[in-house]
């Protein structure tokens, strides 16, 4: 397993250092042109004389200043709402929205090709509901197309032993979006034996038995009395737990989906578009995908987890010390894709009944 390297730019023979991404200046080549007040280091370009600091390419033109768009994606991932840290931060809420979009991109991007093969031993996944734009029965009334607005599930895998998100996939609640999240999850997994455990969701039943051979697998089944009066969206009280084995040999004692359903509560705790009864939900399908990769990335690299006493990461083995936000930032954007190892490559290929080995 790795985490792929970061890209350091390299001066050449004359001291220039190439770059690109600044939406003020397409030339290439730069050079070092002193510090600023805060002792940041500049760059002069060498065509047209425009200065540029640091920052700038790693937010790829934006002058915010990591130290800035650090204090903004931590209070972000606290639960505050874009226009409360406009307000907080003394920033444009489409300042907030363009770096939200740009940062989130690289977290979902990072995780998806930086944690793969990890070794696991014990597997929940669940599924957390919102919604986009409107609720479900409006889009029906307004006839948009599905999948455009309406509900929205995102579909989330945690090892259970040091709570790591593992993989994750936004979409409606179809058996299609279930497969992919499973195929994630499997990039995500070192191929060796371990135990899944999720809910009564049907179409689980023969997913992930398909995409995980190997794996011992039981489902969780909650029976719910009538629901409550009093409350709009909490189910009724639990009249039965039912434990099933749909594949392999799962020990039922620890057959259960309790931390990741805990961890449905910190997201929506930790970020206002999840939480109900409120005017903070997503409009934009981009930015909600681009708000749960950047909270999954910083739960897991960056906040310190109460039992554990550390980073989700680090008890992983993924990393060796806590990143701070501003670390995300600029490591998430300095990433770059290791190259596939051939046995990965031959292993990914489908047999002749459409599977992979």
């Amino acid at each position: 397993m790795t985490l792929g390297f970061y890209a350091e730019p390299a001066a050449d023979a004359k001291g220039w250092f190439p770059v690109i991404g600044f939406p003020e200046c397409r030339h290439t080549r730069r050079k070092k042109c002193g510090r600023t007040k805060a002792g940041t280091q500049r760059f002069e370009c060498s065509e047209c004389g425009k200065r540029f600091t640091a920052s700038t390419g790693t937010l790829a033109g934006m002058r915010l200043g990591v130290e800035k768009s650090a204090q903004i994606i931590s209070m972000l991932c606290e639960g505050l709402s874009i226009r409360a840290v406009g307000r907080l931060a003394n920033v444009d809420k489409n300042t907030i929205l363009e770096l939200l979009l740009l940062v989130g991109q690289r977290c979902k991007f990072y995780m998806e090709n930086a944690i793969v093969g990890v070794k696991v031993a014990d597997v929940s996944i669940d599924e957390l509901w919102s919604f986009l734009g409107c609720k479900e029965r409006t889009r029906r009334i307004l006839s948009k197309p599905v999948g455009s607005c309406g509900d929205n599930y995102c579909y989330v895998g945690m090892e259970r032993n040091t709570r790591l998100i593992l993989a994750w996939h936004m979409g409606s609640r179809t058996s299609e979006n279930g497969f992919t999240f499973a195929r994630k999850l499997a990039k995500a997994c070192r191929k060796d034996k371990f135990q899944i455990s999720s809910d009564g969701w049907r179409p689980y039943k023969h997913m992930i038995p398909y995409v995980f051979p190997g794996a011992d697998y039981g489902q969780i089944i909650k029976v719910f009395g009538s629901v409550q009066d009093t409350t709009r969206y909490s189910p009724g009280a639990i009249i039965e737990c039912k434990l099933k084995t749909i594949a392999g040999n799962p020990d039922e004692d620890r057959i259960n989906t309790s931390h990741s359903e805990r961890f449905n509560l910190s997201i929506r705790m930790g970020m206002r578009r999840f939480t109900r009864l409120t005017n903070g939900f997503s409009r934009s399908h981009d930015h909600h995908e681009a708000a749960l990769a950047l909270f999954f990335c910083y739960y897991n690299f960056c906040a310190k987890h109460g039992t554990l006493k550390t980073t989700p990461a680090i008890a992983a083995g993924l990393t060796q010390e806590r990143w701070t936000v501003a670390e995300m930032i600029e490591r998430t954007a300095n990433y770059v894709k290791p190259e596939p190892k051939l046995a990965d490559v031959i292993a990914d290929l489908p047999d002749d009944d459409g599977s992979t080995t």
